[in-house]
């Protein structure tokens, strides 16, 4: 039990096995074979090279559904997709990777989207402009609002001496909503 070691020793042992009958292979096989002029490495390089133009192909094919899922579901949350100034990680890893003809496109879409959104600001500008002004501030909520921040300023260690001038200041406030609330019934 004891005679062999534990650990297999570093050399390589070799089976050699021998036939008691000679093996014959036709000179049909033989003729091919050495006319074969593939080497192991020309097999490795081609079928690499088939490797890399299949997963190119599917590498493709899956950016172009992307592109086209990503535009899909742009459209449906906005009318106009998402530009950012700066493109991320992801963006210029697709640009790097991407034909001519998809950065074409890019580009086009990119410059199309500025001319929406300039007219978009500009007809923003349009109803702002319709937009009736702000009214001027009823004079005794400014003042109710002035003799409450006068009375936190002096009152600082002790903000809940003021709470006549609050109580002013909110019925002001309730009076401006009741008069807003019977113009809008109106």
């Amino acid at each position: 039990m004891g005679a062999d070691n534990s650990k297999p020793t570093s050399e390589v042992k070799q089976h050699v096995f021998s036939s008691d009958h000679p093996v014959r292979f036709s000179n049909e096989l033989v003729g091919s074979l050495q006319k074969n002029t593939f080497t192991d490495a020309t097999r490795s390089r081609q079928q690499e090279l088939q490797y890399q133009e299949r997963l190119t192909a599917e590498l493709e094919k899956l950016r172009e559904q992307e592109t086209q899922n990503f535009a899909k579901f742009s459209e449906t949350l906005s009318d106009e997709p998402a530009q950012s100034g700066d493109p991320s990680l992801v963006e210029k890893i697709q640009d790097a990777t991407s034909s001519n003809s998809t950065l074409a496109e890019k580009q086009r879409q990119k410059d199309m989207s500025r001319d929406i959104v300039t007219r978009e600001i500009e007809q923003l500008r349009g109803k702002l402009a319709q937009r009736k002004k702000l009214e001027q501030v009823d004079q005794d909520v400014s003042k109710a609002k002035e003799a409450v921040v006068a009375c936190l300023r002096t009152n600082d260690r002790r903000p809940l001496d003021c709470w006549k001038e609050v109580e002013a200041f909110k019925k002001e406030v309730a009076q401006l909503e009741r008069d807003f609330v019977e113009r809008t019934i109106r």
